[in-house]
């Protein structure tokens, strides 16, 4: 069989139409289509404000700022997601403090939060790992508690939902990414929605150098000027990236559901191998249905991998602890056994190819491999 890429993405002909429009428009940077998203993704996600930037690392970045984090701060987060989350944290100066996650579905444990709490807490950045949604409303009880923020790594869960709530609908802001992985994507990209609407416009200027005018408000029409009210960044999304997720974002529902059924084809054909867990999905809630992992046994995992990618396969691992890279070991002093359960599904989890284009056959394919693979001892 030919190779079974680990990702395809859903760009059509329709996307691609908006998209040369645009290239042939004058205007490429943040402008109509920009807004013509953002209004558009607030309206899926039932909040007041989106705000386009550049990716999901720049909309946690920006996020935390706007909110007041800075240095000497803390804020309490997961070690089980992409070092992005903490590093964001990093660049505005403030200390991630680590909480672990549940076993059943590799999410914060929010019952864990309370005992990361000291003086110098001043948010909680939760992480939807895999496509689903922690439990929100736990979270918000506990910040309403303590008088802390809470914004949500969303980057993996747009269209999820729990206990009736999406991202962003309780917090002070969520992000999202539209890398090239993503369930919708521009290869890079990202936004922060939130029904704070103080807090989008401080953000739409910390997204464009702090500035209070974008190229579009100062040469639309007549020349106004501008003025820069605070130190701002360069994240701001163009009108390229947003023509490519438009479409995209209205067909986002179809592509999950078809996303859905090859992840409900991964479920049935795996369970004859005794040797791969899942991660649970938990009832009544929306799962974004992002990654479909795998949890194989640790002494094997990279093994398995290899022997994946030998048979044309494309595989990922999602993820390794954040606090065991080594920057994090040297900086801070993790060590193995900080957070077991977290170190456990570091070691065990692989990412299986999970996208719309994805066939049945395809993923009966990737099943029987691995069949073969657990019949070698």
């Amino acid at each position: 069989m030919k190779k079974i890429e680990f990702f395809r993405h859903n760009i059509n002909n329709d996307d691609l139409f908006r998209l040369n429009h645009v290239l042939r428009s004058i205007f490429l940077t943040t402008g109509t289509e920009v807004a013509l998203f953002e209004e558009a993704f607030s309206k899926y996600l039932g909040v007041k404000q989106t705000v386009g930037v550049t990716s999901c690392t720049a909309a946690l970045h920006l996020s935390l700022l706007a909110l007041g984090i800075g240095n000497g701060d803390e804020v309490i987060t997961t070690p089980m997601s992409f070092c992005a989350t903490a590093n964001s944290i990093l660049h505005t100066g403030a200390k991630p403090v680590f909480v672990d996650v549940e076993e059943d579905t590799g999410n914060m444990n929010a019952e864990l939060l309370e005992t990361a709490i000291t003086e110098k807490t001043k948010a909680i950045l939760p992480v939807h790992l895999y496509g689903q949604m922690c439990d929100m409303k736990k979270i918000y009880k506990i910040a309403s508690k303590y008088k802390l923020k809470i914004v949500e790594d969303a980057a993996h869960s747009i269209e999820a939902s729990r206990a009736g709530l999406k991202p962003g609908q309780i917090s002070d802001a969520a992000c999202f990414s539209f890398y090239a992985t993503k369930n919708i994507t521009s290869g890079e990209g990202g936004a922060i929605s939130t029904n704070n609407i103080k807090l989008a416009e401080i953000l739409r200027m910390l997204r464009l150098h702090g500035i209070d005018k974008s190229a579009a408000d100062r040469y639309t029409g007549k020349y106004r000027h501008w003025d820069m009210p605070v130190l701002g960044w360069k994240y701001n999304m163009d009108n390229i990236q947003a023509s490519l997720l438009l479409g995209q974002l209205r067909r986002i529902d179809k592509l999950w559901e078809k996303r859905n059924q090859l992840w409900e084809y991964y479920e049935t054909f795996l369970k004859t191998i005794k040797e791969i867990n899942l991660l649970k999905t938990l009832p009544g809630l929306k799962h974004a249905r992002h990654l479909f992992t795998i949890l194989v046994p640790a002494r094997r995992r990279d093994q398995i991998v290899w022997s994946l990618q030998k048979n044309n396969i494309g595989v990922a691992v999602n993820y390794r602890p954040i606090h065991l890279l080594k920057y994090y070991r040297k900086t801070y002093g993790f060590k193995e056994g900080d957070f077991p359960v977290a170190e456990e599904i570091g070691q065990r989890t692989i990412s299986l190819p999970l996208y719309p284009l994805l066939k049945k056959s395809e993923v009966l394919h990737i099943v029987n491999v691995l069949k073969k693979i657990f019949a070698i001892n």
